[in-house]
């Protein structure tokens, strides 16, 4: 099965603007892919990069400059009858466990939704199924592959559906991390801080 890892290169993170500077967006970013390529590893997979411009990564770096949707869609159209698996590269919590559900599932396309509404990872086994991933993803996803016959199974974990979009998922990160992307956190200063109600992240 080929395992993809979509990956902005340019620019990476800018919800995170309020608490992270561009270079340290990019280097935070970087951490959390290789976290993903690594997890994908530890499953029994060999992952490859899909990046919008050349990157350092531990894996095959293929280079697509076009929008995600449309290049992730090429990979999907190239692939014909062999599987493909899409992981966001943002899924900094993920672990080879969590990756394992998603993989092994049964069904012609398997779908890890993220919080809100977004895809954050799937596996697609029939050759018709492309992906939208503008808006609601996970809902657009399920009528694609209504549309084509495909039957679609959906796996339901934390792990996969936390990505690191803005200031909040960073204490996710701070808890339940253990990889890179936690250890950049902690050499930056972030640790967890709370009140009565939530909690969240602050930065010596």
């Amino acid at each position: 099965m080929r395992v993809v890892v979509p990956y902005a290169a340019s620019e990476p993170k800018t919800r995170l603007a309020d608490v992270l500077s561009a270079d340290e967006r990019a280097a935070f970013a970087a951490a959390m892919l290789d976290d993903v390529l690594a997890a994908i590893r530890s499953a029994g997979h060999e992952p490859e990069a899909l990046a919008t411009a050349p990157v350092e990564a531990d894996a095959r770096v293929v280079v697509d400059e076009r929008p995600l949707t449309e290049a992730v869609n090429a990979v999907l159209a190239d692939a014909g009858e062999d599987p493909v698996a899409v992981v966001m590269a943002d899924l900094a919590l993920a672990t080879p466990a969590a990756l394992s559900r998603l993989f092994d599932h049964d069904g012609d396309v398997v779908i890890a939704p993220g919080r809100g509404g977004g895809t954050n990872a799937l596996v697609a086994r029939h050759p018709e199924f492309r992906v939208d991933y503008h808006g609601t993803s996970y809902l657009d996803h399920l009528e694609i592959a209504r549309a084509v016959g495909a039957g679609v199974s959906v796996v339901d974990s934390h792990r996969l559906a936390t990505d690191v979009d803005e200031r909040a998922d960073l204490a996710e990160v701070l808890i339940h991390g253990s990889g890179e992307s936690y250890e950049w956190l902690k050499g930056e200063g972030f640790s967890l801080a709370s009140d009565e109600s939530r909690v969240g992240v602050v930065r010596e």
